[in-house]
């Protein structure tokens, strides 16, 4: 029996440093998110709570990166910066240096790692990092905001202990540093939605992207145009990832909750709202698997944190927003464009959208069957 059916990962120190004020990722998303869970009495409870989070010990991450790396990391955060670092992307624009940098990067994978250790424990069913999901970071180089890929990590802390490892990924951007790690591993199953990697970063992550040797079919991509919206996209989900998820019967899924697909995200392209990723969250609950779930993208903060607050109520089984919180979006989470609770309101999409999008969400759910489909029996 669990201590907690549910644990959300944060402490003050994570709140210590900052990315540039010019950069779009706002490290301070997790913060915000947990003063309006707070506010509306979310994080108190006999089945769920919060937890401190350790920082990552420099040993645990060379699992996943090489000592040159950090090395370049830490001497880059103390002056240090050459251009061997630089071409480990380390002071580019989207990965720039500032005071704490290594410090802040270091807690939060530690937190991921922290919700990690409480699954293998036996503490919680589901543990939430919002202030995780660096999922563009390779084994020596920094990308996308992201230093140190925590998720990556997770994943083998998971399968270091025997567990089968499904990373489900549904951050708009390419899980490309997670995907490249475990590209030739069946005992970590990666599985990708995101927008064409023809219109955004990182620019991979096409559908014949299906992994080599043992891993061959273990990874799995779903590009999908600009414009997607909430019913292309769950049956997309629906027609791909459930089948996986049921044929390769995980002992835990890694969850990577970006939710830079909202619309209204000023760095991507979709039209999604926050119901569609409580649906899913909602499908996924019904597998009674362990799920580690962390933040991501999410440009749009107020939007962010909006649907960051949907989801916890869904992995606490506390769903009641339809009803229960009308009223509380402007008051509670500081917002004055929509007084409906948490769930977004529905998005009018035009026949022409409609037009542009089906048939190309259509011919990747195909493409995907094709290739990977009778590797799993399907």
């Amino acid at each position: 029996m669990c201590e907690k059916k549910a644990i959300f990962i944060h402490s003050a120190d994570l709140e210590s440093h900052s990315y540039p004020a010019e950069c779009p990722f706002d490290s301070h998303r997790a913060a915000k998110l947990l003063k309006s869970l707070q506010s509306m009495g979310l994080l108190s409870g006999t089945g769920y709570g919060v937890v401190k989070p350790k920082p990552a010990a420099r040993l645990t991450l060379k699992k996943f990166h090489t000592a040159r790396y950090l090395h370049a990391l830490q001497r880059a955060e103390n002056g240090k910066w050459d251009l061997e670092a630089l071409r480990m992307g380390i002071g580019t624009g989207d990965c720039p240096i500032f005071r704490g940098m290594y410090e802040h990067a270091t807690l939060a994978a530690g937190a991921t790692l922290t919700g990690a250790k409480h699954i293998l424990d036996n503490k919680t069913k589901i543990a939430f990092n919002p202030s995780g999901g660096f999922h563009h970071a390779h084994p020596e180089r920094s990308a996308g905001f992201c230093y140190i890929n925590d998720v990556g990590l997770a994943c083998h802390i998971f399968a270091e202990q025997g567990k089968r490892v499904f990373y489900l990924d549904i951050d708009v951007h390419h899980g490309d540093g997670v995907q490249y790690e475990f590209y030739d591993r069946s005992d970590v199953f990666t599985l990708s939605f995101h927008e064409d990697p023809r219109t955004l970063f990182p620019g991979t992550g096409f559908i014949d992207e299906i992994g080599t040797g043992a891993g061959k079919g273990y990874c799995v991509n779903v590009p999908l145009p600009g414009g997607t919206y909430d019913t292309v996209y769950g049956e997309a989900f629906n027609k791909i990832a459930l089948p996986l998820l049921d044929a390769y019967k995980p002992d835990v899924i890694v969850l990577e909750l970006g939710v830079d697909g909202l619309a209204g995200d000023p760095l991507t392209h979709f039209f999604l709202t926050n119901n569609i990723y409580a649906d899913i969250i909602k499908l996924l609950l019904k597998r009674d698997i362990p799920i580690l779930a962390t933040g991501g993208g999410g440009y749009n903060v107020q939007n962010s944190v909006r649907a960051w607050a949907l989801a916890w109520t869904v992995f606490c089984g506390n769903d009641q927003s339809r009803d229960m919180n009308i009223g509380l979006g402007g008051v509670m989470l500081e917002s004055t464009d929509w007084q409906g609770g948490l769930r977004d309101r529905e998005i009018v999409i035009s026949k022409q959208q409609r037009q542009s999008v089906i048939p190309a969400v259509k011919a990747a759910i195909k493409e995907v069957k094709r290739l990977v489909f009778t590797i799993h029996g399907l």
